[in-house]
């Protein structure tokens, strides 16, 4: 024991503190800002020439890291944002913490084509617009994550088919086999309603196995997803066309409820002299003979489709960018894109325009066709155009394009692709002659359920809102499944 200078007793090794000096102020350490985490891609000119996936997917450390950017909102705005409602929070919080496997459980509890979503939707306009962390800086890659979630279950082989109420007795036809389709019967097939989905095409997934290519969505992926649906007891018909084989009148003889999602399969053309000239095609058509005919894997599927040369692409939409990227991965010499507004009016995704020029697609924006000039043997040798202005906004509130007089020009090409929008697949409201149908042909259905005005008849997705977001579709599909549940058990309609 010690004395100090003041009389104080300490023990030898014990420091002596001032209780009259002032502590300093404590600070908490400062957060490190994450940077949104970017996703890995193919290199644009390797990528340009072939049909693998442009975007590679997170590693799980990525995953994590870009998780761990979420702060947990108390009133998660995202969640607003999405129209099938998933837990957004919940399931990023779980990424967070390593937990991938519940993580990819509470996920689907919503939406049962993870994988299909995180790469294909508009995110962007939807949850990731509502993020908090986007108002100063970049949101949350929510996509990305579940896109992570999804791929990581198939790849490690844990993939969970979810279960089945005991059976009702009730039988639901579920036609058409695109998002709105696939996420009806699933729901349907949960309340242990016996399913069956009829598909027009010679394999399932409509829009999503015909419209979007390989290097977008790999049908492999659409399959797996499809599979799910096999293993839950749904039996799904390829080849069979209803209102052909079977009406929904005579459908409705032998089911309880029918849900009708046959999408927006009918071409719009812009009706400009020279459009009937070989080398003239519809996206539909171009894409569905590349992406479910195999075009793109020649020689061993010798599909006939236009390759090489000069192509032409009209149209602004996601679509027209499948179709200019798809021109260059079949061979073209060049590929233009030509749009009639600006780039900032343009509807396709931001992420799609930028892989597009990356890859060398060229665009010609402000720039409308007028004529098809064709060589005599009746192909195509030519598009003359004109060169647009914007003038006051239309009553969608875009600037409506003006044509500049004396502008024409023509560019040299052998091939057109036209990818200006689709409409309503006309067959089920041509055969079904007292359902309701809207100014443009689709089928009119109650928002809130998808009830149309037939008894036990039901609607959604393309087919009702007209070319929309495979999430939107979903969420469609997941409405009238509650609404189709409802009915078989009261009899109400």
């Amino acid at each position: 024991m010690q004395d100090d200078s003041a009389g104080r007793k300490f023990e030898r090794g014990e420091i002596e503190v001032d209780s009259t000096e002032k502590k300093a102020p404590e600070t908490k350490p400062k957060k490190v800002k994450i940077p949104r985490q970017p996703m890995p891609e193919q290199d644009p000119k390797k990528r340009s020439r072939e049909f693998t996936e442009v975007a590679l997917g997170y590693s799980a450390d990525m995953a994590v890291l870009e998780a761990s950017r979420c702060i947990q909102c108390k009133k998660p705005l995202c969640v607003s944002g999405c129209p099938v409602g998933i837990d957004i929070p919940g399931f990023i919080r779980l990424i967070s913490e390593k937990d991938f496997r519940s993580a990819v459980r509470l996920l689907k509890q919503m939406n049962i084509l993870p994988a299909i979503c995180g790469r294909v939707c508009p995110q962007e306009t939807q949850c990731e617009a509502k993020c908090i962390l986007g108002k100063k800086g970049e949101p949350v890659a929510i996509g990305r994550l579940e896109r992570f979630l999804a791929d990581w279950e198939r790849e490690s082989d844990q993939v969970d088919v979810p279960k089945v109420a005991p059976p009702t007795g009730k039988k639901v036809a579920i036609v058409g086999s695109g998002p709105a389709g696939l996420t009806a019967a699933v729901d349907c097939a949960r309340m242990g309603h016996e399913v069956e989905v009829f598909e027009a095409l010679h394999k399932p997934g409509g829009v999503l196995i015909y419209g979007i290519p390989e290097f977008r969505l790999p049908n492999t992926i659409v399959e797996a997803e499809v599979n799910i649906l096999k293993k839950m007891g749904v039996k799904i018909h390829c080849n069979y066309v209803v209102g052909r084989i079977e009406t929904i009148d005579e459908m409705l003889e032998r089911f309880d409820a029918i849900f009708v999602g046959t999408g927006a399969g009918l071409p719009v053309f812009m009706h400009i002299p020279g459009e009937n000239l070989i080398g003239v095609y519809s996206a539909n058509e171009y894409l569905t003979r590349s992406n479910l005919m195999h075009a793109y894997d020649f020689p061993s599927y010798d599909t006939p489709l236009a390759r090489g040369g000069v192509v032409a692409t009209i149209g602004g939409g996601n679509v027209a960018m499948d179709s200019a990227r798809t021109a260059l991965r079949l061979g073209a010499e060049r590929s233009l894109l030509i749009y009639r507004r600006g780039r900032e009016e343009m509807p396709a995704r931001h992420e799609e325009i930028e892989h597009a020029e990356a890859e060398g697609v060229e665009l010609f924006l402000l720039t409308s066709p007028t004529r098809v000039l064709g060589n005599d043997k009746g192909r195509v040798k030519a598009l003359e155009c004109v060169k647009m202005e914007l003038g006051e906004p239309d009553a969608g509130g875009r600037r409506r394009p003006v044509v500049i007089e004396g502008s024409e020009h023509t560019y040299d090409v052998n091939t057109i692709v036209v990818a200006i929008g689709n409409g309503p697949n006309p067959l089920i409201p041509q055969t079904t002659p007292d359902i309701q149908i809207k100014r443009w042909g689709n089928i009119e259905a109650n928002e809130a359920t998808g009830k149309t005005n037939k008894r036990g008849v039901f609607a959604g997705g393309d087919i009702v809102l007209g070319a929309a977001t495979v999430i939107l579709a979903m969420g469609a599909g997941q409405t009238a499944a509650k609404a189709i549940d409802e009915y078989l058990k009261t009899g109400i309609w």
